[in-house]
């Protein structure tokens, strides 16, 4: 078999031509995130939103032209519209209104996604608190207890849901426009760690990584899913603000260790929820405390307790707390996390707390959204 390189894809989309910008989609830039792998190439094709949806024939064309080169046994070209950096305002004129719910909210903002009833993120204020392993055990831990659950792994940067949830291989699209989440343990997951190689960087500016997760969220085929776990990229930049305000989040779950620069950070992060008043389901210790295997010893290495006190001094729940065990990290790195591969476990029990808590809070929370129900006798 031939083999196919990166250069042969570029080559071959050199000859194909933005009409509109009289040159091709290569030497525009148009063309990023090129992978290989047993003859199935992946290609990401840029486009500004305004665009987009007249781009389409320079997708399929982009993708027959890699379909036709030697060596190739399958070839997928996603189109992904990413936004500008929005323009100062001229003297004289109001800035445009920002999306969400805070000041100067454009009402609508946050349009729904068809299949799926309640979004909830988990997010940190920083990286390296566990924030992943948690949002993969409390998906599973949702769908154990009965509810049709996906993921949406939004960092864009370091994905790792492909990794936790033992997936591999390429979304497919039976029309060119609308994706199909890959599958495991019972739940449905889209990644940008489907589309680019493992060993790549994501070198995107902002906008592109916007534009991406909006596509990564909407133009995927969910199906019919009560409870779709978003897991967040870590801290409080432009990505994180920019779902923040235009997803639909039911509510948030913040991960943090005890010690005090996570939880720190860990304030920041549920203080940007609480800026586009999206409302905070509450705290997750996780690495709370350690229980040596051998001799039974409880070890708080990194104190314990912390993020209970900063749940009721910042007046949101506490929902549990999730022990610094080698079984989870294990699991979590091998594919089978531990509420799929030891769901009668004392760890797998405290995800499946933390996940009953999330559940009431959603229906609590889609109760009061509904409003008063009137009775007549």
């Amino acid at each position: 078999m031939t083999e196919i390189t990166e250069s042969d894809v570029r080559a071959a989309l050199a000859g194909i031509e933005d009409a509109d910008r009289g040159a091709d989609i290569v030497s525009l830039g148009m063309v990023s995130g090129i992978t290989i792998q047993d003859g199935q190439v992946q290609a990401i094709l840029e486009a500004p939103p305004n665009r987009a949806p007249a781009l389409e024939p320079l997708r399929a064309a982009a993708e027959r032209a890699i379909a036709g080169l030697p060596g190739v046994v399958g070839a997928s070209v996603v189109l992904t519209a990413h936004r500008q950096a929005d323009a100062p305002p001229s003297a004289g004129r109001k800035a445009p209104p920002r999306a969400g719910r805070g000041p100067g909210a454009t009402p609508g903002a946050r349009a729904a996604v068809p299949g799926v009833g309640a979004i909830v993120a988990v997010a940190s204020g920083k990286g390296g608190v566990g924030k992943s392993t948690v949002a993969v055990n409390l998906a599973l831990a949702l769908a154990r207890l009965g509810s049709r659950v996906g993921i949406l792994d939004a960092d864009v940067y370091g994905p790792s849901m492909p990794r936790m949830l033992g997936v591999s291989g390429r979304p497919t699209s039976s029309d060119g426009k609308v994706m199909t989440p890959l599958e495991n343990h019972g739940v449905t997951c889209m990644s940008i760690g489907f589309l680019v190689d493992e060993d790549r960087p994501t070198i995107w500016r902002g906008p592109m990584v916007t534009g991406a997760l909006d596509q990564m969220l909407r133009q995927v085929a969910w199906g019919e899913i009560d409870i779709l776990i978003v897991d967040m990229p870590p801290g409080t930049g432009d990505a994180q603000l920019s779902m923040a305000q235009t997803v639909p989040l039911a509510g948030a779950v913040i991960v943090s260790t005890p010690q005090d620069i996570a939880l720190l950070d860990a304030r920041k992060g549920l203080n940007m929820f609480r800026q586009v008043e999206i409302p905070v389901f509450g705290i997750v210790e996780n690495m709370s405390y350690f229980l040596c295997p051998h001799c039974g010893e409880r070890s708080e290495i990194f104190g314990h307790g912390g993020a209970r006190a900063e749940a009721e001094k910042l007046g949101v729940d506490f929902l549990g707390e999730v022990p610094l065990d080698i079984a989870i990290r294990e699991t979590s790195d091998g594919g089978t996390p531990i509420v799929a591969s030891d769901p009668d476990s004392p760890h797998a029990d405290a995800f499946r707390r933390i996940a009953e808590r999330v559940r009431d809070a959603v229906a609590a929370g889609a109760e009061a959204a509904a409003g008063p129900r009137i009775l007549v006798r």
